[in-house]
């Protein structure tokens, strides 16, 4: 269904139910999928949280200024984007990681046509410190980088199965929608991606495709077109 996708994982994804650091049997298997999915011919680019080390100004406990608790939190998604490309190189699939701030030795200056490239080229891109930019979340950063290369979706893979009306693991009454707008998710404040985020993907009618990742085989399910989750657009 889709030709080139922008992935946005959490980083508490990546920890599973360790909830911090790395669960390298679920990165593994996460990283089979997307290789499986680029051997069918599907692009990949990925945004990964820094969740499972640092969530910015809220670990910062009050004596953390927010700029610097956000830079951390970049600096974590450049470790996070570092550990998987390498998951990825085990298993011969070719990664290369793009930051968004020099970090000499650590990754390439994050280039959109260089991006392009290498995922035209059958590689797995993965896009590491955010925007660069205090005061915007990974989600921005994801919205914006599927913009620049031109994807045909944001997947946003999930710790819960899709949207609801409210947080099904407080209210046990919660309903999940198969479709949303993004109208409709800005105006109800629904935790799908931040108000940013949501926005930028508004403007520019990018659909948005929200499952579980609990479940990596649902990556190429939504790329084969199943109504899984919930579909934003």
């Amino acid at each position: 269904m889709y030709k080139r996708v922008l992935i946005k994982i959490s980083g508490e994804a990546l920890a599973a139910e360790k909830k911090t650091g790395f669960d390298f049997d679920f990165v593994s298997r996460v990283c089979e999928v997307v290789k499986e999915a680029v051997e069918q011919g599907v692009q990949v680019g990925i945004v990964i949280g820094g969740g499972n080390f640092w969530r910015g100004v809220k670990d910062g406990a009050g004596k953390v200024e927010r700029v610097s608790a956000d830079r951390m939190g970049m600096l974590a998604t450049v470790m996070n984007c570092l550990a998987v490309a390498d998951v990825f190189r085990r298993l011969g699939a070719d990664a290369r990681v793009q930051t968004s701030v020099d970090i000499q030795g650590v990754g390439e200056r994050y280039s959109t046509d260089r991006s392009i490239e290498y995922l035209e080229q059958g590689k797995v891109v993965l896009f590491a410190g955010g925007t660069g930019c205090p005061y915007f979340s990974t989600d921005t950063a994801a919205a914006l980088r599927a913009l620049e290369i031109r994807a045909d979706a944001i997947l946003l893979a999930k710790n819960v199965d899709g949207v609801y009306s409210d947080d099904p693991r407080v209210n046990p009454e919660a309903v999940r929608f198969d479709e949303i707008s993004y109208e409709e998710v800005l105006a109800r404040r629904l935790a799908v991606m931040d108000a940013a985020a949501t926005s930028l993907a508004m403007d520019n009618r990018i659909p948005i495709e929200v499952f579980a990742l609990a479940e990596p085989e649902n990556i190429l399910r939504v790329l084969r077109g199943e109504k899984i989750g919930t579909s934003v657009h």
